[in-house]
């Protein structure tokens, strides 16, 4: 019984493949996974020290729009340095430098300053720096593993993430009871060794193909390339139609108030459940990794994204309000790694760093715009309302990118070795093209 039980725990567990057969991948997911507690870490105490010092709700949501308006203003001129540099050394400067503003995080913190503007410019600071960094990271992995591995490679780094989000603030609440918020901003800065460690072992990351120049034509060419290519396109849209119809965060606090008694241990609770739904689905996505039809699945994890939602809006327990939150973590952690396996797979070296910073923009960016539009919703009507109206909308628009991008519903091994959209007469990029 034992023989036949095994094989299929081990197709549904996550598959840790990549960890053993690459070592420089494994050092990356090590040295990613510290540094994201860092980052989560510091996220937190940016946030404590903000309030502490102003007593302010307003001047703690300055920070996102610190962090905002950089991402979203550089993050395309990153993906046009990460396809005329080596990927590597950008990496090792950005890296290092982010290193650097953690550390003078914690100089301020030791200084006892009672200014607020130090940390928005060091946020700020922060964000840009990242915005360049993430592009040129992202392109490691698919030069690193095989396309058979890619999915693992990347739920795998999916996970991390996910238990970062858990992890990072809980470390940083203790360390702050127990030392302030400079211990938070310290131990960040240690985790960038770790992770530069990894990148400096790195081959060289020179880009395979036509190298660009970058500037403004390169990241164009770049927005042209992901215009044309349906399948990029139609995986980059589904994500928009979740992020921004049906973000639930901005609601959670009224929706608290309004149903489930109002209690910050229950609002804390409510965050933290889709979390929860992630780490559990990266650690049971054997089938995921494996499946042929990735993008059909794709489009199904969207709908449920929003389907859950709807529930949310219909409930007045808790348990099922967690348990759906749960599923829509679930849904959100499974379509980021197809919609990344799927973009990875379809595009050259050559225009991965802009694909991939086109990507980080639009993941960085829907998110808030969702919440804004949550937020007003439930302003204008009821929070309930607003995560009704947004769930139904999403699984809508969803269905609108699978009937309009039938390239990307066909994803999988023959859409891999044919010209995109060639069935359906649609304009489109063969997987591979150069130009």
């Amino acid at each position: 019984m034992g023989g036949t039980v095994k094989p299929s725990v081990r197709r549904l567990v996550i598959d840790v493949e990549p960890l053993r057969a690459d070592a420089s991948f494994r050092r990356l997911w090590i040295g990613g996974a510290l540094s994201s507690v860092g980052s989560r870490m510091t996220t937190f105490a940016v946030v404590l020290q903000v309030y502490q010092t102003t007593g302010s709700s307003a001047a703690v949501g300055v920070v996102g729009l610190a962090t905002l308006i950089p991402t979203l203003v550089v993050g395309l001129i990153g993906g046009s340095l990460a396809d005329a540099l080596d990927r590597r050394k950008l990496v090792l400067v950005t890296g290092s430098s982010m290193a650097v503003v953690s550390l003078l995080f914690a100089a301020q913190a030791f200084a006892g300053t009672e200014r607020v503007w130090p940390l928005y410019v060091l946020t700020g600071l922060q964000s840009l720096l990242f915005a360049v960094d993430s592009p040129a990271r992202r392109t490691f992995v698919p030069r690193l593993l095989s396309k058979e591995l890619l999915p693992a490679g990347l739920t795998l780094q999916m996970l991390a993430f996910h238990v970062s989000v858990m992890v990072g603030p809980s470390l940083g609440g203790v360390l702050a009871a127990a030392g302030g918020v400079k211990l938070c901003y310290l131990i960040d800065s240690l985790t960038f060794l770790v992770a530069l460690h990894a990148a400096f072992r790195l081959p060289p990351m020179r880009v395979e193909g036509v190298r660009s120049k970058p500037g403004i034509r390169s990241i164009w060419d770049g927005l042209t390339y992901v215009g044309r290519n349906r399948i990029v396109a139609g995986a980059m849209l589904s994500d928009l139609s979740a992020t921004v119809l049906a973000m639930p965060f901005a609601i959670l606090p009224a929706l608290n108030s309004l149903r489930f008694g109002g209690s910050p241990s229950t609002l804390g609770l409510l965050n933290a459940a889709p979390a929860v739904g992630g780490v559990l689905a990266m650690s049971l996505s054997g089938p995921v990794g494996r499946s042929v039809r990735k993008g059909v699945w794709l489009l199904v994890a969207g709908a449920l994204w929003g389907a859950a939602l709807t529930c949310l809006g219909l409930t007045g327990r808790l348990w099922v309000a967690l348990a759906v939150l749960a599923v829509a973590g679930a849904a959100d952690a499974t379509a980021v790694v197809l919609r990344g396996a799927i973009v990875q797979s379809s595009i050259p070296d050559e225009f991965r760093g802009r694909t991939t910073s086109i990507d980080f923009v639009v993941g960085a960016g829907g998110p808030h715009l969702g919440n804004f539009r949550g937020g007003v919703v439930a302003s204008a009507a009821t929070p309930s309302v607003s995560a009704l109206t947004g769930g139904l909308s999403c699984v809508v628009a969803i269905a609108l990118v699978a009937l309009c991008f039938p390239a990307l519903r066909r994803f999988g091994p023959p859409a891999e070795a044919t010209t995109p959209g060639r069935h359906s007469g649609e304009e489109s990029v063969p997987v591979g093209d150069q130009t």
